[in-house]
């Protein structure tokens, strides 16, 4: 099978494209635009392979879109190209509307055009995969049940709408064209090359660094944490078992205030690294609260009851686990980070205009 992934060089992307790579014999097709979240270091250890191609293109440009699905002629779809950041999204929200709405429904058209034009055998196998988010059902008080795939969907940020937006073209081309869709919403993600602006790499890289850990208000917003490798599991798994139509939540169980993340971050660190903690006691010490969030949802929780059941997936990694292997990754993987945050992995992203 060949698949073509959107946003293959950014943080779930290329997570997905290593494990296809090393374990299948599927081909993938990279198409990322390489704004500053998209980095091909990331798929460095995959890049060499003869089943891997990558192509420099944004999504939104349906002519170049058109071209490449009659160049490489996919089997599947798995669109996971999208701005995904929600204080970006409260600053800058067109990016987002732009990238995720009309990012998604340019390829919907141009996956549509080329899935019309299929002989039967080829058009019956074929799936467009929409990667989502658990935002988009809002928040959550303590006492409720976790987010169904029947949950609806109240938006709390720009980005969520937008993600939203999406899911709901996603369903109508499905239903209107009889496009052969599947839509997964998934929890937050952590893990190796997540990008520094999100909580779990600032907090390890400011730990590292000495600096102050911000926490927005109390720090009591509960999240719930899924390892992106787990992550990738499970959207292989849907890609090539899934039925058409089908939605699933992907969540890794593990329900965790964000003030206690980054206790646990730090707890950690002063195992691993004490040489690091200089004149501190404890990297706890490095814990600012800050003014919180517009917006900010309280909780989120995913009943993955549905993926473990239909296709036999559950999350391999505790959040425990999950987080030292993270912080091992990122202390091992200086070079990595540095290059992130000097802004020197940009000059380096090369690819095919």
């Amino acid at each position: 099978m060949k698949i073509l992934v959107t946003g293959g060089a950014g943080f779930i992307g290329s997570a997905l494209i290593r494990h296809i790579i090393k374990n299948s014999n599927h081909e993938v097709v990279n198409i990322d635009k390489l704004t500053y979240a998209g980095n091909l270091a990331n798929l460095t250890e995959v890049s060499n392979s003869e089943r891997y191609i990558f192509e420099r293109v944004d999504i939104c440009d349906q002519t170049k879109m058109h071209k490449l699905f009659n160049i490489y002629a996919p089997d599947a779809v798995m669109h996971l190209a999208a701005e995904s950041h929600v204080d970006r999204s409260i600053e800058s929200p067109l990016n987002f509307i732009e990238t995720n709405i009309i990012g998604t429904y340019s390829m919907l058209e141009a996956s549509r055009s080329y899935w019309k034009k299929l002989i039967d055998t080829k058009k019956n196998i074929f799936r467009f995969h929409h990667i989502s988010t658990d935002e988009v059902y809002g928040d959550l008080k303590s006492f409720d049940k976790p987010f169904t795939e029947k949950t609806p969907y109240d938006p709390s940020s720009p980005y969520s709408a937008s993600k939203a937006g999406a899911d709901h073209l996603v369903r109508a081309w499905g239903r209107t064209y009889n496009f052969p869709i599947i839509i997964t919403n998934c929890s937050n993600n952590y893990g190796p090359y997540h990008f520094p602006e999100k909580l779990i790499p600032l907090v390890i890289l400011n730990a590292l660094s000495g600096k102050q850990l911000p926490i927005y208000g109390d720090g009591l917003q509960i999240r719930d944490w899924l390892y992106v490798e787990d992550h990738a599991r499970a959207l292989y798994e849907v890609i090539t078992k899934s039925d058409i139509g089908k939605t699933y939540n992907i969540g890794g169980r593990n329900e965790v205030t964000n003030i206690d993340v980054v206790k646990n971050i730090c707890d950690i660190l002063d195992e691993v690294v004490p040489e690091r903690l200089g004149s501190l006691n404890s990297f706890r010490d490095l814990i600012t609260f800050i003014d919180d969030r517009p917006g900010h949802d309280k909780r989120y929780a995913i009943d993955a009851t549905k993926i473990e059941q239909d296709l036999n997936w559950k999350p391999q990694e505790t959040f425990e686990s999950g987080l030292r292997k993270t912080i091992t990754w990122f202390i091992k993987n200086e070079s990595w980070w540095t290059n992130v945050l000097n802004g020197n992995y940009l000059s380096n992203n090369k690819g095919v205009l």
